[in-house]
């Protein structure tokens, strides 16, 4: 019989990793932030189910990461994933953010990469995990981590061109 409260800990721990998770996610998701709150809530509930290992885990916050990078790599395997709803970011008013331009040009960009090369770029520059981490994460070898990645940040160097300046803060 299954307990019905939270185990020890859970509760907090999701609380607390739950708006990383979902930023991660949206980097994933190259700013859909319907499936990336999916991916999250997602990943959560595969902790809970299995949150008495987890818990006892050195690194719960990294596993939690490679559930949830599992996760959207396993959505994008459906063929159901390639549908969009919209083709364009919604408006959405900030209060003054300067960088918006250059956000919303690192979120296409990052759409148009492949998605093991979006997991690969977020998991080794936003989320600063080592190419062995990575290479766990994705189920992957770390020479393919190092490949995917180098390969990576030339398309996104093709896509965003050479001279960033334009988005530079002065």
């Amino acid at each position: 019989m299954r307990q019905s409260a939270p185990a020890d800990g859970y509760t907090e721990f999701a609380a607390a990793r739950a708006g990383h998770l979902y930023r991660s996610a949206c980097l994933l998701t190259a700013g859909d932030t319907h499936l990336a709150e999916d991916l999250v809530q997602e990943t959560l509930g595969k902790l809970y189910l299995r949150w008495a290992r987890v818990s006892r885990v050195d690194n719960p916050a990294g596993y939690a990461q490679t559930v949830l990078t599992r996760a959207f790599l396993a959505h994008q395997r459906r063929r159901s994933s390639r549908e969009r709803a919209v083709a364009a970011f919604p408006e959405v008013a900030d209060g003054g953010a300067a960088d918006m331009p250059l956000r919303l040009t690192l979120l296409q960009a990052l759409g148009r990469l492949p998605a093991k090369d979006r997991a690969v770029v977020v998991l080794r520059y936003w989320e600063d995990r080592s190419v062995e981490e990575t290479a766990g994460a994705m189920n992957a070898s770390s020479a393919a981590v190092r490949t995917r990645c180098s390969r990576a940040l030339v398309r996104l160097r093709e896509l965003l061109g050479e001279d960033m300046s334009e988005y530079a803060r002065p």
